[in-house]
C-alpha cells in the first residue's frame, strides 16, 4: 500500500511538471537588468509589475496594483493589493516600488530601462498600500513604464553592486513561481508559489532545459520531453509526423519581433548614407522569407510592427535594384579594385540567423560587397561584441510591446553604456519627433507623430529592416486550460493543468 501511494505521488509530480526549453543561460534573473531573452522569459514567472495588459493586449489592468487613477494629467495614484508576499514570506509594500524606482535610477545600475523613467518627477509612498507618482510633464507611457518587475527592498537595500549581486542568480520575487534550482547549461527549475496572491498555480513545477543546439531542442520536443515550444518553418512543414500532430496543437501568429541588420554608425564607412542605401537595395527581403521561413512571415518595412498605432503603411519595402546599388557604391568610392568590405556578427542561439547571414553574404556579393561572418554563442556575443560595441554590423532582432516607444532604441540619449541604441544612431529630427510624441496625451496626435518617426528612421537606413517571422507555437494536448488568443497562449497559465 505504501509503495502504491509513493508510485501515485511520483506519477502526479511528473504529470504536474511543465517542460520548456531555452537556447541560452539566463544572464541575470533580475527584471530591472534582464536584457537577454532567457532572463526576461524566466523572470516573468518570478516577478510581478504594478500593471499589465489584459488578454486583448489593449487595456491596462492592475497586477500588484489593485487599482489606479489619474489625479491630474501628470499625477497617478496606485492602490496596491493587500496580502502580497515575497517568496521568503515578507510582506510586499509601496516601499518596494519606491526602492525599485530608485535602484533603476541609480548611476550604478546599468539598465536600458532607466530611460522609461526619465520623465518621472517623484515617487511617493503615501502609506504601505498607496503610491503617488508625479511626472514632469504629460507622458504617453505613464502607465506602461510600470510594467517593470518590482524587486524587494529588504533583500537588496544593503547590496552595493546590483550588477554583480547574488540576487541575480538567487532571485526573490512575488510571482507565481519560485526559483528552486539553477544549473547553468543544464536546467532551471521553478516551483509553484503556494502563497501567490491570485492562487497557487495548478502546475507544480516548470523546468527550463538549457539546450543551445536547435536540433537537440527539436528532437526533445518531438519525443515529448518538451511540452511547449516554437517551431522553425522547415520543421513545421517537413519534419513532423502524424503522431506529433496528434499529440501537439499548433497556433501560428505574426510575431511581435523583427529581424534587422544594424550598422555601427560610429564607423566612417557606414556614415555615408549612399552606402547604407546601396546595401538596402542589394537585399532581396522576400527571398529571405521564402528560403528561411518557407513563406511563414512578412517583409519588415520599419521600426514599428503592423497593427500598432505607429505603423506607417505609406512606407514600402525597398525593392532589390542591383544597378542602382552599384551606382551608389561607386559614388561612395567603392569599386572592384577597392570593394566595400565588412563583417556581419550574430549568434547561433537563434537557429535561423546564421543562415540568414549566409544569404545576406551571397546577395551582397552580387554588387561586389565582400562580407565575412562571425557566428558566436549568445553570451559571448553579448559580452564581447554587443556590450563593447565591437562590430561592423550585427544581425539581431527586437521584440516590441503593443505600444511602441522609440526612445530607448532611437533617441541620441540612449547611445550610452547598457543602452539599446547600440548602433550609435543620432538624428536631431528623430529626437525632436520622439520628444514631441512623448509629451502628447492625445492618442491620435501620438499616432501621427509615431508614423512620422517611422518614416524618418526608415529614410535614414540605420538598420536594414528585414523580416517579421511568424511565430509557430506548439503545445502538448495533455495541457488543459490553454486559451489561444492574438497574444499567444500564455494568458492565465497559472490555471493550466497537465494530465
Amino acid at each position: 500500500m505504501k509503495f502504491l501511494l509513493l508510485l501515485l505521488q511520483s506519477v502526479w509530480l511528473i504529470a504536474s511538471t511543465l517542460h520548456l526549453s531555452t537556447s541560452s543561460n539566463p544572464a541575470r534573473l533580475n527584471p530591472i537588468i534582464a536584457t537577454d531573452s532567457a532572463s526576461a522569459s524566466i523572470s516573468g514567472f518570478l516577478f510581478n509589475a504594478l500593471v499589465k495588459y489584459d488578454e486583448s493586449g489593449q487595456k491596462i489592468i492592475g497586477d500588484l496594483a489593485e487599482s489606479y487613477r489619474f489625479v491630474t494629467p501628470t499625477l497617478i495614484e496606485f492602490k496596491l493589493r493587500h496580502g502580497v508576499k515575497w517568496h521568503d514570506g515578507k510582506a510586499f509594500s509601496a516601499r518596494d516600488v519606491l526602492f525599485t524606482y530608485n535602484l533603476i535610477k541609480s548611476p550604478s545600475t546599468i539598465t536600458p530601462y532607466a530611460s522609461d523613467f526619465r520623465v518621472i518627477k517623484s515617487v511617493t509612498a503615501v502609506d504601505d498600500y498607496t503610491l503617488r507618482i508625479a511626472y514632469e510633464k504629460p507622458y504617453f507611457k505613464a502607465l506602461e513604464v510600470w510594467m517593470m518587475g518590482i524587486v524587494p527592498e529588504h533583500i537588496l537595500k544593503n547590496d552595493k553592486d546590483i550588477m554583480g549581486s547574488q540576487f541575480n542568480t538567487h532571485p526573490i520575487g512575488t510571482g507565481p513561481y519560485i526559483l528552486k534550482q539553477l544549473e547553468f547549461s543544464k536546467q532551471i527549475v521553478l516551483e509553484a508559489n503556494p502563497s501567490y496572491f491570485e492562487h497557487k498555480p495548478k502546475i507544480e513545477k516548470i523546468v527550463f532545459h538549457v539546450i543551445s543546439d536547435p536540433m537537440t531542442r527539436f528532437l526533445m520536443l518531438k519525443s515529448g520531453q518538451i511540452d511547449v515550444d516554437s517551431l522553425e518553418p522547415m520543421q513545421y512543414e517537413r519534419q513532423l509526423d502524424k503522431n506529433f500532430k496528434n499529440s501537439f496543437a499548433t497556433l501560428e501568429l505574426p510575431s511581435h519581433t523583427y529581424t534587422y541588420l544594424g550598422f555601427n554608425l560610429r564607423l566612417k564607412k557606414f556614415q555615408d548614407p549612399r552606402v547604407r542605401e546601396a546595401l538596402s537595395l542589394a537585399i532581396d527581403r522576400q527571398a529571405l522569407i521564402d528560403i528561411l521561413f518557407l513563406k511563414h512571415g512578412t517583409v519588415c518595412t520599419g521600426p514599428f510592427l503592423p497593427g500598432s498605432k505607429g505603423f506607417n503603411d505609406e512606407v514600402k519595402a525597398p525593392q532589390r535594384n542591383l544597378e542602382r546599388a552599384k551606382e551608389l557604391l561607386r559614388a561612395a568610392g567603392y569599386t572592384k579594385v577597392h570593394p566595400l568590405e565588412f563583417e556581419i556578427a550574430t549568434s547561433n542561439s537563434n537557429a535561423v540567423r546564421p543562415y540568414a547571414a549566409e544569404i545576406l553574404q551571397r546577395q551582397l556579393l552580387d554588387v561586389g560587397v565582400k562580407v565575412t561572418l562571425r557566428i558566436m554563442e549568445w553570451q559571448a556575443f553579448l559580452n564581447t561584441v554587443v556590450a563593447p560595441r565591437k562590430f561592423d554590423t550585427v544581425l539581431l532582432g527586437w521584440q516590441l510591446a503593443p505600444t511602441p516607444d522609440p526612445y530607448a532604441l532611437w533617441h541620441s540619449d540612449s547611445d550610452v553604456a547598457g543602452g539599446f541604441n547600440l548602433i550609435g544612431y543620432h538624428s536631431k529630427r528623430t529626437d525632436q519627433l520622439i520628444e514631441e510624441m512623448e509629451r502628447s496625451t492625445d492618442s491620435e496626435k501620438t499616432a501621427v507623430l509615431q508614423r512620422q518617426i517611422f518614416a524618418q528612421i526608415t529614410g535614414d537606413n540605420p538598420y536594414l529592416f528585414l523580416v517579421i517571422p511568424n511565430e509557430i507555437n506548439v503545445y502538448n494536448r495533455s495541457i488543459k486550460g490553454i486559451k489561444p488568443s492574438i497574444n499567444g497562449i500564455w494568458e492565465d497559465y497559472i490555471d493550466w493543468e497537465k494530465q
